[in-house]
């Protein structure tokens, strides 16, 4: 299928001359190189916020010249003055006029030569997606449901690609133990992991029709709306929308609802005022059983079921750490106002690892084979002093402490190997650092492996040390001790920290908040227990404060004894940490569209020809079969390939149709298929790569052999270009 030229500004000429010599050479080119110009260079990133200042002193002086023309005028002078006054004002408004269509390309992201933007980029692909059944709205006959979508074949063949490999990738590679956990989860299990107090976005009401919206999108969306489209805000003022941006995720109710009042911003659709924002619970609750009497959620994640799961595989690995567990599988959020079509869906697939580890062993005994890798990493570091990610190697980044152990490290370098293989563009992904008021109290350390899409960075991996709570909550709740055991050769004296709460007094003086005094007291490390020891003595009471509650409380010396004690021990046991690669295979899928999506001409340079350039792993389909011509002999020959490529195990179709081989060239590059085999003899085939367009001739009984070698990755295509004759496409390519 084809999309007209008009979608394309036809200063692309440049553009299109690059895709031809690519064609050539065999390079790739960016599908951003042509479409949009997706990272502004340096220059240009530092010139928007000198543009937005060199406008507004040109707005001034064009009202100055202004005021100096209706002077003249008034004061009768010559003709000759006054002319050249006004030639002066009109000489100052083009030069803004100039000045506002380059901070317009600045801030929307247009090339420099007025390539698409990322919108018009973006509808490219989508439409496409949907038009070829990648995935459509689900329900679509009913008008859809936001947030829900269906895979269609070629989206749900990308999708069993991108998992296979995960599965490869992962769980086989480091012998995880995969298991499979139901969807639906008893409301004590997500109590006792927080979701059901704290898994929440703030949500805002139109005050006459009572529709929601999520308040930190509309926030988002006004911010970016005046920072593209008001050319006519201060660098002041633009450099304040940038700075409410970037610290979007960490504003209170209080303060989200002051900025909403401070911009008036109102509903979008009706413009009537907006309610305080206040918090939703995202899960979706259910019942388990008639009765009702059991509550339950769709689980917001896989995570829960391999942590409640830990005995049974610590015992099922042999009693020993460490391990991984994996899951695949369904995870629902009821998203206040879903958008970005994959991006942000109420039911989407995670893969997640739950890598269990002793605390005081945190290294790697495969890290080596990625300490060497380097790629564009954020830390916070760069983030707080308002500078961009750069590249740092992995055995760097871990050895300075800014990756925070080496287990952590080698699954952001496996991570990285991972989404690079799959397609993802190297120069567009980065691992963002959690910024410390985005880590939860407990977790040691939190990269998000985010990549650029035309709807800017999005977070598709987290990748965190949590520490040791998800295992603690459960062992608290369920009362089933969820520990590892070290064993030692021969007893040990060791000194062990004893901290027992006086539940009697802690009952008198906090009455229902005691279990979460106690709590906190029983976490407490070494450090901060001999520290609470030390204040008790000499002043008899100390502040302490209790992350449950928010509040410091005030313990007095009565209601705790805090002392350490010598035992001999046989074995140390302990509670692990866990490190957690989570994977949203949607968002990952769609960034891969994006970055595998690109246009070029057709022979008469009349149109634009989509392409995906989708690496042979995950093509949905691995190769075509086409007779040239409408001839029993050569369908016969095309069914014998066929059955070939079937026994060997690759995805293929077969296209007997009367239509033109340029056009069923052209129908399999718009679904990322990276081989064409062309039946035009019965001795003999073509075999045609999709981004250069080259073909090489084979024999039949040579054609699935060559197509198997390069697709499961044992050849390249240059291996098989040097080693079979080269065929002229002639007449008939596109």
């Amino acid at each position: 299928m084809r999309i007209l030229i008009s979608l394309v500004s036809s200063s692309t000429a440049t553009g299109l001359h690059l895709l031809s010599l690519s064609r050539r050479l065999h390079t790739k080119i960016s599908p951003f190189s042509t479409l949009i110009h997706h990272k502004p260079s340096p220059a240009m990133a530092a010139s928007e916020d000198s543009l937005r200042r060199a406008l507004a002193e040109k707005q001034s002086s064009i009202e100055s010249q202004g005021n100096t023309v209706r002077a003249l005028k008034a004061s009768n002078a010559e003709k000759a003055t006054v002319d050249e006054a006004i030639e002066k004002l009109n000489a100052l408004k083009l030069d803004k006029s100039v000045m506002e269509k380059q901070l317009q390309a600045a801030v929307n992201g247009n090339g420099p030569d007025g390539s698409v933007n990322k919108e018009a980029f973006r509808q490219a692909v989508v439409n496409t997606l949907e038009r070829r059944l990648f995935y459509i709205p689900s329900f679509k006959i009913y008008r859809g449901v936001a947030g829900l979508y269906d895979y269609g074949p070629p989206g749900c063949a990308v999708k069993s690609n991108v998992l296979s490999f995960w599965r490869q990738h992962f769980v086989l590679e480091e012998n995880m133990l995969e298991v499979d956990c139901p969807c639906v989860t008893p409301e004590v299990v997500l109590k006792a992991s927080g979701h059901v107090d704290k898994f929440t976005d703030l949500m805002v009401k139109d005050e006459k029709t009572g529709t929601c919206y999520r308040a930190d999108h509309l926030l988002k969306d006004f911010c970016n709306e005046k920072i593209q489209k008001d050319l006519s805000i201060s660098a002041e003022k633009a450099a304040e929308l940038k700075h409410v941006l970037a610290i979007l995720d960490d504003l209170s109710a209080e303060e989200l609802g002051a900025k909403i009042k401070e911009y008036g911003i109102t509903a979008p659709d009706t413009k009537n005022p907006l309610s305080d924002p206040y918090p939703f619970n995202l899960m979706f609750q259910t019942s388990i059983g008639p009765s009702g009497l059991s509550p339950g959620y769709m689980r917001p994640e896989t995570a829960q079921g391999i942590f409640v799961n830990f005995k049974d595989l610590y015992y099922y690995n042999g009693n020993k750490l460490p391990f991984a567990a994996a899951q695949i599988g369904q995870a629902f959020r009821n998203e206040i106002s879903p958008r970005q079509g994959l991006l942000r869906v109420r039911e989407f697939t995670l893969a997640e690892i739950e890598h269990f580890v002793d605390p005081e062993y945190k290294s790697h005994p495969k890290y080596s084979e990625v300490a060497d890798l380097e790629f564009l990493m954020f830390p916070r570091e760069l983030q707080i002093s308002a500078q961009s990610a750069k590249k740092i190697q992995l055995g760097e980044a871990v050895s300075k402490g800014i990756v925070n152990n080496e287990t952590l490290g080698y699954f952001i370098g496996r991570v990285y190997l991972f989404l690079t293989r799959l397609g993802i563009d190297k120069d567009r992904l980065r691992f963002r650092q959690h910024l410390a008021n985005e880590m939860a109290h407990y977790a040691a350390d939190c990269w998000d492996a985010e990549i650029e899409s035309s709807y800017g960075w999005i977070e598709c991996v987290g990748i965190a040390d949590r520490s040791a709570y998800d295992l603690h909550a459960h062992s608290e709740k369920s009362g089933v001790p969820l520990v590892a055991h070290e064993k030692f050769s021969e007893p040990k004296e060791v000194e062990k920290l004893v901290i027992a709460s006086v539940k009697k007094e802690l009952g008198l003086a906090f009455k229902g908040n005691q279990k979460k005094v106690v709590e906190a007291l029983e976490a407490m490390n070494e450090k901060e227990a001999l520290d609470m020891k030390a204040s008790l003595e000499t002043k008899g009471e100390v502040e302490f404060y209790v992350c449950t509650l928010g509040e410091n409380v005030t313990i007095k010396k009565n209601m705790v004894s805090i002392s350490k004690e010598k035992k001999k021990e046989h074995q140390r046991t302990f509670t692990p940490s866990v490190i957690e690669p989570s994977f949203g295979i949607g968002r990952i899928i769609y960034c891969l569209y994006e970055h595998s999506f690109y246009m070029r001409p057709s022979k008469a340079g009349d149109e634009q020809l989509n392409v995906f350039r989708f690496p042979p792993l995950v093509a949905p389909i691995k190769c075509t079969v086409f007779p040239l011509v409408q001839n029993q002999q050569y369908e016969d020959v095309a069914k014998i390939i066929s059955k070939s490529l079937t026994a060997a195990g690759i995805s293929h179709k077969i296209d007997i149709t009367g239509t033109s081989i340029g056009k069923r060239y052209a129908r399999t590059d718009e679904l990322g298929v990276p081989f064409a085999i062309t039946v035009d003899s019965i001795s003999s085939v073509t075999i045609r790569e999709r981004d250069s367009k080259d073909q090489i001739r084979v024999d039949v009984e040579e054609a699935a052999p060559v197509v198997k070698s390069v697709t499961d990755g044992h050849k390249t295509w240059a291996d098989v270009w040097a080693n079979f004759p080269h065929h002229s496409s002639g007449s008939v390519e596109d």
